[in-house]
């Protein structure tokens, strides 16, 4: 079984990590069987899964309840949950508590905060007690309100903010750093002097490890496709394809057969 040890290893011996971001027991149990090191249930689920326009709404219950899911098909790789907004940024001892229901009820393996220097008294105090903890610097998608829409962060003087929440999320205790959307000379940078483990999305090829979404690598999202994003395969033309099928098969009359029928 991976663990925080198992990915310092890879690090160290400059192999590069990969992470999967997914919602739910099959593409979990796909990712595991082929050695994926981490899988990361993301709150992207809120767009990809459910629908909606952000990450925003996506609730702590539906973390757990996808999180537990995706436990379920995963023998090997080192489970990473999303903490949602709002779930962890009114009080310190609020935060714990919800990082330690997705500990203990999802049994995720870490949670993933978004944020730098105005989350590390709780990075902090959640590595303290056991808990241990991925940061996310650059592109934070609970801040889309914020930042002004989807763009790339870490240009000229953005550059040494990103720099100093990664170095304040490092001291902190943050064992891995996922950096969105950034220049891919700021991740380059970091990377050859971090401690941390360092994971690149859209922050191009330095980073200690790479993650994307299942159903954008596999091209099932087909509305988007952010220039990061490789597609390995046309996933829903497939679909479409054997659904397509299926129909002309049943309307036909030639499913089910005799031999797809019980006697």
């Amino acid at each position: 079984m991976i663990t925080v040890r198992t990915l310092f290893r890879k690090k160290e011996n400059k192999e590069k990590i990969t992470m999967i971001s997914t919602y739910d027991y099959l593409s979990a149990k796909l990712c595991d069987q082929v050695g994926i090191d981490c899988i990361l249930v993301g709150d992207s689920l809120g767009m990809v899964f459910q629908g909606k326009n952000s990450t925003l709404e996506v609730t702590l219950e539906e973390m757990i309840y996808h999180t537990k899911a995706v436990r379920r098909g995963v023998k090997e790789a080192f489970v990473i949950a999303d903490m949602p907004f709002m779930s962890y940024q009114v009080s310190l001892e609020k935060a714990l508590e919800n990082c330690g229901k997705v500990i203990k009820e999802a049994r995720a393996n870490a949670v993933k905060l978004e944020g730098g220097e105005e989350i590390a008294d709780l990075v902090y105090k959640l590595v303290s007690i056991g808990i241990p903890v991925v940061g996310h610097i650059g592109f934070t998608p609970q801040k889309i309100n914020t930042i002004g829409g989807y763009r790339v962060v870490g240009r000229e003087e953005e550059g040494e903010r990103v720099k100093k929440d990664f170095k304040i999320l490092e001291e902190a205790g943050a064992f891995m750093i996922v950096l969105e959307t950034v220049p891919s000379s700021l991740a380059r940078e970091i990377t050859e002097g971090a401690k941390s483990i360092t994971i690149g999305i859209g922050a191009g090829p330095y980073c200690d490890g790479q993650v994307l979404v299942f159903h954008d690598l596999v091209g099932l999202v087909e509305e988007i496709k952010p220039k990061f994003v490789r597609r390995y395969l046309n996933g829903a033309e497939l679909f479409r394809k054997a659904l397509s099928q299926f129909k002309e098969d049943v309307e036909k009359g030639r499913f089910p057969t005799e031999g797809e029928s019980y006697g």
